[in-house]
């Protein structure tokens, strides 16, 4: 069975019970700051970045957040998407990686 939930700094999708996907956040007032992004590469390939990620945006949207995109794999994704363009924001004011 395959779940993703936010465990607080971080989505997670599970394959039973296993944590396969990964994708790492900190909070900084009204926008949420996606760092990094990883797939166990034991999965790779199968689309669970995609599927991660196009959650995770859509849990932002959901909770009234702006997103600022520092993962290469979200940025990448938000260029390819564009229904969250509207929550999108720039890094300015977001310092670390």
């Amino acid at each position: 069975m395959k779940t993703i939930e936010d465990v607080g700094g971080r989505y997670e999708l599970s394959i039973d019970g296993q944590a396969v996907a990964v994708s790492t956040y900190r909070d900084i007032g009204h926008r949420r700051v996606f760092l990094h992004t990883e797939v166990d590469p034991d999965y790779a390939g199968q689309g669970l970045a995609t599927e991660l990620i196009e959650w995770a945006l859509g849990d932002v949207r959901e909770r009234g957040l702006r997103i600022v995109a520092k993962c290469p794999m979200v940025a990448g994704y938000l260029t390819r998407h564009h229904q969250f363009d509207d929550i999108v924001d720039t890094p300015q004011g977001v310092d670390g990686p």
